[in-house]
């Protein structure tokens, strides 16, 4: 069997497993977010709070106005390797935002500025459950693929799994989505309300073993609103390399 064939036989086979039902909230899940304040998150207290049991994002154009992507990111552990994730989000249809993970400060830690893999969600899920690599090589998987880097850098869609369409279709504007990011090695899968969006596999030297978590608050021209809850993480044994 030829090699992109062998591929893509793989990708298929790894797509359905991934598509099973989920597990148990507190199958090793741990509450990384008390529902009640930020214990735990640092980012801009101009642009980040908990409103209604959500951690809150929110810009606008005058006093909470920003020039560039701002990060809440996770204070307990800044080296997140291999995990799951699991969280609801809301977001206004204007609005972009994400989860950063294994990421790293682009400045000092409290300029809140960071890059990373992304897990994205905007607000008219045009780009809801790709990968995302902000400040590291751009869209890195689309909607309804397996993609992957290749040792040499190149970015390549390995297989198509489903259209654009067909794997947004479940996704809810300006509701509650449940949101689940699997980061096993260099493995890598984003899924939406129990559907899977996209595979992405690293095999560029460049890739990233750990880092940082946090959530995005994008530039938008007017502002947006991002909300968050119920969000689980269970940490993994890292894979050998």
């Amino acid at each position: 069997m030829k090699k992109n064939a062998l591929l893509s036989s793989l990708a298929a086979l790894f797509v359905a497993a991934f598509a099973l039902p989920a597990l148990a909230q507190d199958d090793g899940f741990v509450q990384i977010f008390n529902g009640k304040d930020l214990t735990g998150w640092a980012g801009d207290e101009r642009l980040w709070s908990v409103e209604d049991g959500c951690i809150t994002g929110f810009s606008n154009e005058s006093d909470k106005k920003i020039e560039q992507n701002q990060a809440l990111y996770y204070t307990e552990d800044l080296d997140i390797g291999d995990f799951e994730i699991r969280f609801d989000y809301k977001i206004n249809k204007q609005g972009n935002s994400g989860l950063y993970y294994r990421g790293w400060f682009l400045e000092e830690p409290e300029k809140y500025r960071m890059g990373g893999y992304q897990s994205d969600f905007d607000g008219a899920a045009t780009y809801s459950g790709i990968m995302y690599g902000e400040a590291f090589r751009g869209i890195l998987a689309n909607l309804g693929t397996v993609s992957r880097v290749t040792p040499e850098g190149k970015i390549e869609t390995v297989a198509t799994f489903a259209t654009p369409d067909e794997v947004r279709e479940n996704v809810k504007i300006e509701d509650w989505n449940h949101y689940e990011v699997y980061a096993h090695g260099f493995v890598f899968v984003h899924k939406i309300n129990g559907k899977v969006m996209s595979v992405f596999v690293d095999e560029d030297p460049a890739r990233r073993a750990s880092g940082v978590l946090g959530w995005q608050l994008h530039v938008i021209p007017g502002g947006m609103k991002v909300q968050i809850k119920n969000v689980y993480l269970k940490k993994l044994p890292k894979e050998s390399k």
